[in-house]
């Protein structure tokens, strides 16, 4: 349950302080109407006939509990009198106003002093305020821990999740510079809803402080610019776990996401349960990398939203896998990366991870594809094989060396390293994957690779895309805007890398976003006409860190069903419930029941099952291709499946599998360990999976009867796609 929003009068009561000098004063004389309305009604209640003896002196009834509030003997200045006689005389008009503008002179310079002691007290707490020393916020907000350039893209996030949401921003930065940045992201009425507070993040004071354990959800992000990021966010993490494990906090945050640079540090913690102690408090646990995120923008929900203006039409990416591939299609995917940055390897493996296609099962050739251009390719390749050396044991890879000092410019096949005859291994069982990587040595610029993109252009058995991710964005743009022609002719996808706004390269796409009549006359002097669209129609921004953070809810429920149907599926059958059977079962027990298998899961587990997730949207291009429906065309995605589409799906689904066991850290069983080979051995050699040593990372038809839970998997797709559109329009939890 959603925790209720907790900003209290004090929030508004500062902002009203700090907006300008007026509204201070008009806080000054709302004090002073009030303390007027105090001196009237302790007089009303004093029991003294007050009102006649204003009216036996001539006196309005208001001016005698005002004069009082100046000056407590006033009403005695008021006459002038012989003492001795005790004779009163009324006082002539003028001299009733000259006495009346001497006390109000006197209760300036008298009450001087009080007004500087409540304009110092009030400069106080407006620079309190201003500074992010008070705090407001304590329940059902979202907190957010330190300050980059990704901060607005989570607070958007937030946003539109809850429009009318809280968030508290925590940083040890200069707060008056950060709300500076902020209000160029945001509107005056969207910045009333976000709190700074200064504070560091890994103080236990702080947390209590700022109420987290009363947090709707948590954001560890830090300054990814600055050393030693990663650690102090895992120290972060730590301090908040020690936090909430106090036995008087009885509240917990329902979700924290935390920000890790290091793509080597992310990619451990797939594996690791170096964070159990915050599952073990029943909090669900987020990863969060900034290069890795991009690259699911890219591939798998393929847009991003305008920061500057939500009501602004989301841009799409465009499919890197044409309008679908069917199992007879003869082009394969090939994706190209200019460099070999943080961007380029995270892209890289994501695409690894998601771009599988039914025309390997028919064609080994038709492999996807993913090459690497970098003028230190040479150093960089073995870095790369190292970080994932159980892929490279079982699949060769390529090197090209055309750069200006290169003594041969043919391509060489790398074949595996560890499957030897000397290990045991044949030939039979290596290069089963379908998923290739190839190194080339060379300038983007120089002859030689321009003739061989070129030439990767003009080829029709690719599916070709290029992305442009060094790590200087204007060299990205320079590229980008300096291909071949032929390059813009064939509408090749030119991905380019932009640090901050996307405006400049999106306007381009948008002004050439136009189709214009193309002639050529062939050989026989025939006249031959096609439509082409400009030059930069074809060029889409990555990588902006104002746009960074986009959470694939949609994903994260699949991948809770994808749990919620193996970890109920009968292992003697290798079948599913049913979906008869799961019809029966209210929805809402569906979901409860999922997410306490998600959260008893374990990491590995877990990025297991998203990555199947993620690879639903590319599953469902080839079914619709297979159908003959354009790409984007969902009206038949609950339809259920053929044999033939259950079959290719499986064989896709397990080619799938292979690749992500294998990239995080599984690998592949040797003779000596395989039960395949040894039958009579199988449950004790099962147990070496528990070491990352897996048996089924294989050819799909050299695997057992398992191989019928990826057929089963295929035909529960539209059950899948289904539960999810429920759950987004009826908000099952």
């Amino acid at each position: 349950m959603k925790r209720k929003h907790n900003s209290g009068l004090w929030l508004r009561f500062d902002r009203v302080l700090a907006h300008d000098l007026k509204k201070q004063l008009l806080i000054l004389a709302v004090a002073l109407f009030v303390a007027f309305c105090l001196s009237y009604l302790f007089l009303s209640f004093s029991g003294s006939d007050w009102r006649t003896f204003c009216n036996d002196k001539g006196l309005k009834p208001w001016l005698l509990p005002l004069y009082l509030l100046i000056d407590s003997n006033a009403l005695n200045n008021l006459y002038i009198g012989d003492i001795y006689t005790a004779h009163y005389h009324p006082v002539r008009g003028w001299m009733l106003f000259a006495s009346s503008l001497t006390f109000l002179f006197g209760a300036f310079i008298f009450n001087g002093m009080i007004i500087s002691v409540m304009t110092t007290t009030i400069s106080r707490r407006v620079d309190e305020h201003r500074g992010g020393l008070i705090h407001y916020l304590k329940s059902g907000h979202y907190i957010i821990m330190g300050y980059d350039d990704m901060i607005p893209s989570i607070i958007v996030h937030v946003f539109e999740k809850d429009k009318d949401a809280y968030v508290l921003l925590l940083t040890s930065a200069d707060v008056l510079k950060i709300r500076e940045k902020l209000k160029k992201s945001f509107t005056e009425q969207q910045m009333q809803k976000i709190v700074i507070n200064y504070g560091h993040r890994t103080s236990a004071e702080t947390y209590k402080e700022i109420f987290l354990e009363s947090a709707e959800q948590v954001y560890i992000v830090g300054n990814r610019t600055r050393p030693a990021h990663d650690a102090i966010n895992v120290e972060c993490v730590d301090s908040i776990c020690s936090y909430l494990n106090q036995p008087h906090i009885k509240q917990r945050p329902r979700r924290i996401t935390c920000v890790f640079e290091d793509l080597d540090t992310y990619e451990a913690f797939k594996t690791s349960e170096i964070f159990q102690g915050i599952r073990e408090l029943g909090i669900e646990f987020v990863p969060y990398n900034f290069f890795t995120n991009w690259a699911k923008q890219v591939f798998i929900k393929r847009f991003h939203k305008d920061m500057d203006n939500l009501e602004n039409p989301i841009i799409h990416y465009p499919a890197v896998y044409g309008q679908g591939v069917t199992p007879d299609d003869g082009k394969y995917v090939h994706l190209v990366f200019v460099g070999t940055t943080n961007f380029a390897v995270a892209f890289a493996m994501e695409a690894a991870h998601v771009l599988h296609f039914p025309n390997f099962n028919h064609d080994k050739r038709l492999k996807t594809r993913i090459t690497f251009i970098d003028l230190n390719a040479d150093k960089e390749m073995p870095l790369f094989v190292t970080r994932n050396h159980h892929f490279f044991e079982v699949q060769s890879y390529y090197y090209q060396d055309l750069s200006e000092n290169s003594k041969t410019e043919s391509c060489q096949s790398i074949p595996c390293t560890y499957f030897t005859k000397e290990n045991g291994y044949g030939e039979e069982e290596r290069d089963f994957l379908d998923v290739e990587f190839e190194f080339i040595k060379g300038d983007v610029f120089s002859p030689k690779v321009q003739e061989l993109i070129i030439k990767w252009t003009k080829s029709e058995d690719q599916y070709l895309s290029l992305f442009l991710a060094m790590a200087d964005q204007r060299s990205n743009f320079i590229i980008g805007m300096n291909m071949p022609d032929e390059v813009y002719d064939n509408e090749v996808s030119i991905f380019i890398r932009q640090d901050r706004s996307d405006n400049f390269v999106t306007n381009l796409r948008n002004t050439d976003n136009k189709q214009f009549d193309y002639f050529t006359v062939d050989k026989d002097g025939v006249l031959k006409r096609k439509e082409l669209h400009a030059r930069y129609s074809h060029i889409y921004p990555f990588g902006m860190n104002e746009t960074a953070y986009s959470a694939d809810e949609n994903s994260l429920r699949r991948a809770k069903l994808i749990n919620y149907l193996y970890s109920t599926a009968n292992y003697n059958t290798y079948k599913f419930q049913g979906i008869l059977a799961l019809d029966t079962i209210p929805k809402e027990k569906i979901w409860a029941d999922a997410n306490k298998r998600w959260n008893q899961l374990s990491v590995a587990h877990k990025w297991s099952n998203l990555y199947n997730a993620y690879t639903i949207r590319t599953k469902l291009a080839t079914l619709r291709a297979m159908r003959g429906l354009p790409l984007d065309d969902c009206s038949h995605d609950l339809q259920s499946l053929s044999d033939r589409e259950v079959e290719e799906l499986a064989r896709v689904e397990h080619n799938r599998w292979n690749v992500e066991k294998l990239l995080m850290g599984f690998r592949k069983a040797r003779r000596e360990e395989d039960k395949y080979k040894y039958p009579e051995h199988a449950d004790k050699l099962g147990k070496n999976k528990n070491l990352f040593i897996h048996h089924d990372i294989r050819h799909f038809d050299d695997l057992g009867v398992i191989k019928d839970l990826d057929r089963e998997f295929a035909k529960y797709l539209p059950w899948i796609m289904r539960m999810t559109e429920e759950y987004k329009h009826e908000k099952l939890e």
